[in-house]
């Protein structure tokens, strides 16, 4: 009995430790990325385009949630991640700035597709957040009792946010090395990824949410084996 009391008073606390993780958790890889910019001035090694990935997959999951309602922790981590997201394009910006050689600017109002995400101010990426948030809420109210929009929205929203490692995997295969990425980074996704596909598939959320999941694991383990290649390919020229 003292067994079955305990682990009842157990359970709502690795409930609330396991929620907690979810809204914050997913935060937690950028930093050692945003402290590698920092201290290397540089971000040549970094895809910006996981910003933007992770700021329409969060911006849309937001609209989502008023379409069907899901775990608020899966709600907040959103808003936190967005200014996650936020913080590092605005020190990506500062770093740019001090390193552009061109005076030449590049501005969102400019709308050219050629400079697209490779504006020179940070004021133009939340110029662009601004101009989706308001379409898709505008959208959103409009569509909310259609259920294939509210569904389609779930999956794009999700299916864009599964595809968060493929800009860095792409990126480090132009560079044909990690050099500048931060490895600690691409550890956590793994570990975070795991957590949260777990998380759902023990919430019961909608099934977007965790097959979602198990791609974004993939694309990690993927980014994980491209860093193993490129040092041993460095160790041998070396």
């Amino acid at each position: 009995m003292d067994f079955i009391e305990t682990s009842e008073d157990t359970w709502p606390v690795m409930s609330w430790m396991s929620s907690c993780f979810m809204v914050f958790g997913g935060i937690l890889p950028y930093i050692p990325q945003y402290q590698e910019i920092k201290r290397t001035s540089n971000t040549d090694g970094f895809s910006t385009w996981v910003c933007f990935v992770l700021l329409i997959a969060n911006i849309l999951r937001i609209f989502f949630w008023f379409g069907k309602f899901f775990e608020i922790p899966l709600l907040l981590q959103s808003f936190f991640m967005i200014i996650t997201m936020l913080s590092i394009l605005h020190l990506c910006c500062a770093v740019q700035t001090v390193n552009r050689v061109s005076t030449k600017q590049h501005a969102f109002t400019d709308f050219n597709l050629a400079y697209f995400w490779k504006w020179s101010h940070f004021e133009d990426y939340l110029y662009f957040c601004l101009t989706l948030t308001i379409l898709g809420a505008l959208l959103t109210y409009t569509l909310m009792d259609v259920p294939i929009f509210v569904e389609g929205l779930g999956s794009v929203a999700l299916l864009t946010e599964a595809m968060l490692g493929l800009p860095q995997l792409l990126q480090n295969l132009r560079n044909k090395s990690t050099k500048g990425m931060s490895v600690k980074m691409v550890m956590l996704w793994t570990a975070g990824d795991c957590f949260k596909t777990s998380y759902f598939i023990i919430k019961a959320t909608p099934v977007q949410f965790w097959l979602c999941g198990m791609l974004q694991i993939s694309l990690d383990v993927i980014i994980l084996l491209q860093v193993w290649y490129y040092n041993q390919t460095h160790i041998k020229f070396v």
